[in-house]
């Protein structure tokens, strides 16, 4: 079994080599003598726990966890300062500072042995956690997916083609290096999982209208468009009830633009442009295609061909220019999502990550 890593960094050699003695049987064990080679370390090493003293030349304890806390990469490692320091005001600085614990020097070294074991303990009850609630997360959003396909009367499997067509574009729009600020600035996996609920406000569609066989009244066409905008709002309502809110944030927006079109003549805002969030735009081709390519009881299902040139024919009316020629770059790849649904897609979007 792989031992997990403890880094103890301490500028007094006798308390290292102290706490590395008493660590060492368990785990693995880095340590050093300053911050500085502490981010040293920290470039090929991910510890499990960081034991950080407070009180270093060069830059403090606290100047460091500053520095930990504001880095992607390390401010997620937990930190229990290393003190001499007796006082309140110096824990609840450390506290406030984001260390999870104090451990009082000089060291026992059953005592150190049992605060490590006690704060690693909680560490992995807190990822446990964490896996529960995004395994319920998901169960929650494909009920809510399939309801609404359901409802809408869409062969199964819409939303997933319509995300794997995100997700194509997504590495086009990576290799070609458009908006490769913007895309830098998303969790992608995030976007990418958002896009299922991009229909979201079709539940609060009367099935009346919804389940219409016939063609829609302009009236209930009006009513069925508010569907983006009851989407927005329900989104709206839980992200007012959940601190967590960077997906539900990306499923508004996904939500709400999918429908506009590149020159103003879409709906819910009539926006026009890069008015329209780029989760839109890109949603907008993605969606599309599926619909175009999949059978509806008012119509034939279109071939990859009519579909590819549909949309060639609908750039800079319904569609960014830019975008559809990235889609006609990658158009091959959207031909795969139906006749090749195993296809690693994924592999496709990951390639290009690492290409950048």
């Amino acid at each position: 079994m792989t031992k997990q890593v403890i880094m103890i960094v301490d500028d007094n050699l006798t308390n290292l080599k102290i706490a590395k003695n008493a660590l060492s049987n368990t785990y693995k064990v880095f340590t050093a003598v300053s911050a500085a080679v502490m981010f040293e370390l920290l470039a090929g090493n991910r510890p499990a726990l960081i034991l950080l003293d407070i009180d270093m030349p060069g830059m403090s304890g606290y100047e460091a966890i500053k520095l930990l806390k504001a880095s992607p990469e390390t401010k997620d490692i937990p930190v229990v300062f290393l003190t001499a320091k007796s006082d309140s005001d110096s824990e609840i600085e450390g506290l406030d500072s984001g260390a999870v614990d104090y451990i009082a020097k000089p060291f026992i070294p059953s005592l150190l042995r049992r605060r490590v074991e006690l704060h690693l303990t909680i560490e992995s009850q807190k990822d446990m956690l964490a896996a529960q609630v995004i395994a319920l997360q998901s169960a929650i959003l494909k009920t809510v997916v399939d309801l609404v396909e359901s409802r809408d009367d869409i062969t199964g499997g819409h939303v997933e083609r319509a995300e794997q067509g995100v997700r194509i574009l997504i590495a086009g729009l990576l290799r070609s290096g458009l908006y490769s600020e913007e895309l830098g600035s998303w969790d992608i996996d995030l976007l990418l999982y958002s896009t299922h609920l991009h229909d979201v406000g079709k539940i609060t569609i009367s099935d009346s209208v919804l389940l219409k066989p016939g063609k829609l009244t302009e009236q209930e066409f009006d009513y069925v468009k508010k569907h983006t905008i009851y989407g927005e709002q329900l989104m709206d309502k839980i992200m007012a009830e959940t601190a967590e809110s960077s997906f539900l944030k990306y499923a508004k927006t996904v939500a709400a633009a999918h429908q506009e079109k590149w020159d103003g003549s879409g709906y819910p805002n009539g926006l026009r442009g890069t008015d329209i969030p780029l989760p839109g735009r890109l949603m907008a081709i993605a969606d599309v295609y599926d619909t175009l390519t999949s059978e509806r009881p008012y119509k034939s299902a279109f071939t990859h061909e009519e579909a590819v040139e549909i949309i060639k024919k609908d750039s800079g009316t319904h569609f960014e220019p830019a975008l559809v020629e990235i889609f006609e770059e990658y158009s091959e790849y959207f031909r795969k999502i139906r006749e090749e649904p195993d296809y690693d897609f994924a592999a496709l979007l990951t390639e290009a990550q690492n290409d950048e």
